[in-house]
């Protein structure tokens, strides 16, 4: 749900120059690809620092996950300046991004292929499930707050969240493993949607477009 290019452009320290190096390696060789050996082709250092953190690919790329997620927390606010309303469309421009640039199309791609993996992983499971509590409960808090300015309706906000992730998980996945890209038709029928059954009768969908 984020793009690491922010800060994976200029990695301080060894863990984050190999998480760049696996980001790098993943986006180009695919997980079924991907190898030590290829990794390590990406980091500026010996191969062999590699090796001597980490046991095996899955080990690093749970590792990866795990820097990647809590990245992701670290970027969210508890607290942000602007209203409900104006901070849900953020959200929305983020996640549903038209069109969808190249570096993040690849990070996408990384991630659907990890994703793929917690269907018979429960390590992957793990991450993942973290991944997206932790989006849902922002959301809750986000969707909590508008109902306490009045700018929601009286909604159950759990419920709307973890509809809202399930639609942002499917349309990344769309978008990477089909030619037709589904955002520039769903971002119109989510905005309709969510102004008829969130937003308090008569309010403006603010800066959704």
């Amino acid at each position: 749900m984020t793009d690491p290019h922010s800060f994976l452009d200029a990695p301080e320290g060894t863990r984050e120059e190999i998480m760049r190096a696996t980001y790098l390696a993943l986006c180009e060789h695919g997980y079924a690809g991907l190898t030590i050996d290829r990794i390590g082709e990406e980091f500026p250092k010996s191969k062999s620092l590699v090796y001597h953190h980490y046991e095996g690919k899955d080990d690093l790329l749970l590792d990866f996950l795990d820097f990647v997620v809590d990245r992701f927390e670290a970027e969210v606010p508890l607290e942000d300046a602007d209203g409900p309303r104006e901070r849900l469309d953020a959200v929305l421009d983020h996640v549903l991004a038209t069109p969808l640039p190249q570096g993040r199309r690849e990070y996408l791609s990384a991630m659907v292929e990890l994703r793929a993996q917690a269907a018979h992983d429960e390590a992957y499971r793990e991450q993942f499930t973290r991944h997206d509590r932790f989006f849902t409960d922002r959301l809750v808090h986000l969707i909590e707050r508008g109902i306490e300015a009045g700018d929601f309706r009286e909604v159950d906000a759990e419920g709307v969240a973890a509809g809202l992730v399930a639609t942002f998980n499917g349309a990344m996945t769309m978008r990477v493993t089909t030619a037709e890209d589904p955002v520039p038709t769903l971002r119109p029928a989510l905005e309709a949607a969510l102004h008829e059954y969130l937003l308090t009768p008569g309010a403006s969908r603010g800066q959704a477009r």
